[in-house]
C-alpha cells in the first residue's frame, strides 16, 4: 500500500496527485505523464493504486483536496509590501478563506454583480497531511503532504473602503482558485511563482523573498488553531497584482507543479 506518510519534505520519489471526475464518477489519482493512474484509498491514510488509468485529456480536475478552512498568509513577499506602502510586519498575518469559495484548474472565476475591482493574487499553497496543533517549527514541514497554486482572488476596492471587510472581499464563492495537482517533494522555500493574465507574466518572484520561512508560518498557524489533514494554507502573492474582468484568463504557474487555469465569468 502507498502511503503519504513519507511526507513532501524527505526526498522520497516526487508524486503528483490528483482529485478528477471522469463519467460523473469523482476519484483519487497519481499523474504520470499524459495519464493518471487511479488510487483506492486515501492521500492521509494511505492508498494502492489500481490498473485502471485515464488520460488527462478525457478527465475533469477537481479541487485536489477538500479542507476544513483555507488558511491565508497576508503581506509575506517583500515587494508586495512595498507596492502595496506596508509595513513589514513582525509575525505572520492570518486570515481564513471559506471553503465555499474553493474551485479547481478550469473552473469559472464568478466577478459578483456588485464588485468594482476583482484582482488576481498567484500564490503558492501547502495541504497539511496530519492534524498539526501547536508544532515545532523544526518539525512544522513533517506534517505537510505537498504543494499546489493558489489564487487568492479579491475584490480590492471592498478592502479599501474599510480593512474589515477583508473576509467578505476574500471569500466570495469561486474566489480560492487551487490545483491542479498536489505535489510531493518540493522545497516551498525556493519556487518560481508566476502570474499571466490573458497570456502577460503579471507576477513573478521566488518563494526565498518570503519575509516568513514555510516552517515558521506552520508554528505560529498551530498555534492558533489546529490544522486538520486536507487543510490548505496559501502563503501570500508577489509583487504585481493587478484587475481582471470578464472573459480574462489567469494562470498561476509554480516550479515543479504546473499551471492553474481559470477564466473570469460575470455573474
Amino acid at each position: 500500500m502507498g502511503s503519504a506518510i513519507n511526507g513532501c519534505f524527505h526526498k522520497e520519489v516526487m508524486m503528483k496527485f490528483a482529485r478528477f471526475e471522469y463519467k460523473g464518477t469523482v476519484l483519487l489519482g497519481m499523474v504520470k505523464g499524459e495519464e493518471i493512474t487511479a488510487l483506492d484509498g486515501s492521500l492521509f491514510e494511505g492508498y494502492e493504486e489500481t490498473k485502471t488509468h485515464y488520460r488527462l485529456s478525457d478527465i475533469k480536475l477537481l479541487p485536489p483536496v477538500l479542507p476544513t478552512k483555507i488558511v491565508c498568509i497576508g503581506r509575506n513577499y517583500r515587494g508586495h509590501i512595498e507596492e502595496m506602502g506596508a509595513e513589514v510586519p513582525e509575525e505572520p498575518e492570518i486570515f481564513l478563506k471559506p471553503p465555499s469559495s474553493l474551485i479547481g484548474h478550469g473552473d469559472a472565476i464568478i466577478y459578483p454583480r456588485n464588485a468594482e475591482r476583482v484582482d488576481y493574487e498567484g500564490e503558492l499553497a501547502v495541504v497539511i497531511r496530519d492534524k498539526m496543533k501547536d508544532v515545532p517549527e523544526d518539525k512544522a514541514l513533517e506534517y505537510v503532504l505537498g504543494c499546489s497554486c493558489f489564487n487568492d482572488v479579491t475584490e480590492r476596492a471592498l478592502v479599501k473602503k474599510d480593512p474589515s471587510l477583508l473576509i467578505v472581499a476574500k471569500g466570495f464563492d469561486t474566489f480560492s482558485a487551487f490545483g491542479p495537482y498536489v505535489v510531493t517533494d518540493l522545497d516551498p522555500d525556493n519556487l518560481e511563482v508566476k502570474t499571466y493574465l490573458n497570456g502577460k507574466l503579471m507576477q513573478h518572484d521566488n518563494t526565498n523573498h518570503w519575509v516568513f520561512s514555510m516552517q515558521h508560518m506552520l508554528r505560529y498557524v498551530s498555534q492558533c488553531m489546529t490544522l486538520y489533514p486536507g487543510d490548505i494554507v496559501s502563503t501570500g502573492t508577489p509583487q504585481g497584482i493587478g484587475p481582471m474582468k470578464p472573459g480574462d484568463v489567469v494562470e498561476v504557474e509554480i516550479e515543479g507543479i504546473g499551471k492553474l487555469r481559470n477564466t473570469v465569468k460575470a455573474a
